[in-house]
């Protein structure tokens, strides 16, 4: 291979390479990863409560006989 076209190749190819790793850091900077695992965690913390909480009394029954 020529080595011009060899260096044009690796030129282009190290600009995409290079465009993808920018995409990449934006796209990771952009989630909020935090969010989805606070909420998960406080909803599973709000579900074990639930289940160590003792039982409520069953309600009296409102017709009279």
């Amino acid at each position: 291979m020529h080595p011009e076209t060899r260096l044009a190749l690796h030129r282009a190819h190290a600009a995409d390479l290079h465009a993808e790793a920018q995409a990449h850091r934006l796209a990771r900077a952009a989630r909020r990863p935090r969010d989805l695992r606070t909420r998960l965690g406080w909803t599973l913390v709000e579900v074990g409560l639930r289940l160590a909480a003792p039982p409520r009394p069953a309600l009296a029954s409102l017709g009279r006989a």
